[in-house]
């Protein structure tokens, strides 16, 4: 039997898309977008946004300072100017341990 190609990642992802990831609204996206300068989605000649997996990393890594650390957006913009590399890191471990959890919570409610 052949074994099926694991998913692979699209190069692209509509603000809808993102949002749904996140599970934050398209007008808060649009907000950071304007905030942090990093955040630099191509545009269609129509204006539709479209992030790419650097920008999606960099998203999270606001979302991570925003929404889990509860800091402010200028205490976030010295953050990611200052301490990056290691804010990434704990923002990485922390989106593993969070997945770790759901899978372990999902194996619980298939033995009961």
């Amino acid at each position: 039997m052949r074994e099926t190609e694991p998913e692979r990642q699209k190069l692209y992802y509509t603000i809808g898309e993102v949002s749904e990831m996140l599970d934050v609204n398209q007008s808060l996206l649009r907000y950071w977008e304007s905030e942090f300068k990093t955040i630099k989605p191509k545009r269609s000649p129509k204006g539709t946004r479209y992030y790419s997996q650097k920008d999606i990393e960099e998203i999270k890594l606001i979302h991570y300072l925003l929404k889990e650390r509860k800091l402010k957006i200028e205490g976030a913009k010295q953050v990611l100017k200052n301490k990056r590399e290691s804010v990434a890191r704990t923002q990485q471990v922390v989106e593993r341990l969070q997945a770790i959890r759901d899978e372990l919570a999902e194996i619980i409610d298939d033995m009961e």
